[in-house]
């Protein structure tokens, strides 16, 4: 019995050199050293806390977390785009703060790597997926807030969000396809668009696939691993081609415009060209003597 004993003792201090020392390789990604009981906390997911006796998770980390996200992002964006409209900044903010940009930051952390997991969601590909590595990201924010106040959480914020701000601050309608979309085809008088969304795969894998129709007519597909995420792919591949579309209709407006408008130029050279040619004609006309005048001259 003993020897068990010993044996899980030993067992539970390897798992917690481990542990520490894969801690200290996540502070080193993040540059802050926490507290280290509220950081196993923001790394811990319900579904490990579930199993091993309801441990506390990381969620109210995360609801701190996304606020000061939220925050900082909104502070920068007011900021630095001191001309655009709310509905602009909305969409800009709201192309930073989501679920799939914030999975991809922390994937560039390696972030999966580190969060206590269930079972459950072991066995099901947990640590790479958006919904928890955006929430666990969330999370670590409110847990550098907590221990180092919110300088320390708006600078590694600014670290890892500038660069996807700068880069949203370029993508125009790519900022939100489906809203983008939308826009386009109420201006182009098309109608509302709509999505038809299939699914296949089981449940801890499913691929979703959206065709977009405006008018009854599909113009675009998309596919992800989320609803949300096929709407967008297949609302870009339609916006796409609606816009290539109205842009050509404008082009071969523009053609026939500016050839229109040259014609009435040539038109109108050619007309001034007649004018001064019949006044020349009348005014050499005039200059010349008249008969009865190149008569008397001559018996003179």
């Amino acid at each position: 019995m003993s020897e068990l004993s010993n044996a899980k003792k030993q067992a539970d201090a390897v798992n917690a050199a481990n542990a520490a020392s894969s801690h200290t390789l996540l502070e080193g990604r993040l540059g802050y050293h926490l507290e280290s009981a509220l950081l196993v906390r923001a790394l811990t997911h319900r579904s490990y806390a579930y199993e091993n006796g309801g441990l506390p998770t990381n969620e109210r980390l995360e609801f701190l977390g996304d606020s000061v996200l939220g925050l900082v992002v909104t502070d920068t964006l007011y900021r630095t785009h001191p001309d655009l409209p709310e509905g602009q900044l909305a969409k800009l903010r709201a192309a930073v703060v989501n679920s799939r940009a914030l999975a991809e930051v922390g994937r560039g952390l390696e972030l999966g790597l580190f969060i206590r997991l269930g079972r459950g969601e072991e066995g099901t590909g947990g640590r790479d997926k958006a919904s928890i590595l955006a929430d666990t990201l969330e999370a670590v924010i409110g847990a550098v807030y907590l221990d180092q106040g919110l300088e320390a959480a708006s600078e590694l914020v600014h670290r890892l969000f500038d660069p996807l701000i700068e880069k949203s601050s370029n993508l125009g309608a790519g900022l939100d396809w489906k809203t983008s979309l939308q826009e386009l085809t109420a201006a182009e008088g098309l109608g509302v668009p709509e999505y038809l969304v299939t699914e296949t795969g089981p449940d801890h894998e499913k691929t979703f696939t959206a065709a977009a129709r405006v008018g009854g007519v599909s113009y675009g597909t998309g596919t992800g691993r989320s609803k949300k995420e096929a709407e967008q792919q297949a609302a870009e591949s339609a916006w796409r081609e609606i816009r290539a579309a109205a842009d050509e209709r404008a082009a071969a407006a523009k053609a026939e415009a500016e050839a229109g408008a040259k014609a009435r130029a040539e038109a109108e050279a050619l007309a001034d060209a007649e004018a001064e040619a019949t006044a020349a004609d009348d005014e050499g006309a005039a200059d010349a003597p008249s008969a009865s005048e190149s008569g008397d001259r001559a018996s003179a």
